[in-house]
């Protein structure tokens, strides 16, 4: 049967550099969230169109629209190897709504990992980020300097960016909200013997091994 895995972990954790490297590494497709409802409204499916209509009102699309965009999703060719879910889950509630989800196709969640990161350390990683406003590249105040300061190491530029909400206390505040949040998850998964912890503090390449040889031993 093909893994369905969930990465949880805060914001800055790396949730989204280690999916593409399970995509790279074992050919598992990320569903994320967010880009599902995109891809949905501008589909024009009948979940698209419900959860456009929601947005445009300025409210937050309920869990059942979501389930629907994420069941026509899962129908597709190309997730037979599996998928790696980003976003969703985000509580208990939902949790239990995926695993019935599932079931209608004899499917059940593989492995949840959890990336453990410290709290403090995140505040540091996420805040000090920024980026070449001409190429993309991304900088961080500590752990990342261009060579020569104020310009960019790959294209020369000199203009830089940073996310609004790249500042210590919005982190805090999200850290804060995510804990709320996902400790009942992890209790669950927990509770269902498809928790896995990984060190996340790590390099990124320790990180990807830890992770790889959690998905190897699932599939073999």
């Amino acid at each position: 049967m093909a893994p369905v895995l969930i990465l949880l972990g805060p914001p800055g954790a790396g949730k989204g550099t280690q999916a593409r490297m399970l995509e790279q590494d074992f050919g598992l497709i990320q569903l994320s969230t967010g880009d599902l409802l995109r891809a949905a409204v501008k589909a024009g499916t009948s979940a698209g169109l419900a959860a456009k209509a929601v947005m445009a009102a300025g409210g937050l699309v309920s869990d059942d629209i979501v389930l629907a965009i994420l069941r026509d999703r899962m129908a597709a060719p190309d997730v037979a190897k599996g998928i790696i879910l980003d976003g969703f889950p985000r509580t208990a509630g939902q949790a239990e709504a995926l695993d019935h989800l599932l079931a209608e196709t004899g499917q059940k969640i593989t492995a949840a990992i959890s990336l453990e990161v410290d709290d403090a350390a995140m505040v540091g990683r996420v805040a000090g980020r920024h980026t070449c406003g001409a190429c993309g590249e991304g900088y961080h105040d500590q752990f990342k300097r261009p060579a020569q300061s104020g310009v960019c190491d790959k294209c020369g530029g000199t203009a830089f960016n940073r996310r609004a909400d790249d500042n210590a206390e919005t982190v805090r505040d999200r850290l804060t909200a995510y804990h709320a949040q996902t400790a009942p998850l992890i209790a669950y998964y927990d509770s269902k013997g498809v928790l896995e912890r990984v060190d996340a503090m790590g390099k990124i390449a320790e990180i990807r091994t830890a992770l790889g040889q959690i998905v190897a031993a699932i599939a073999a």
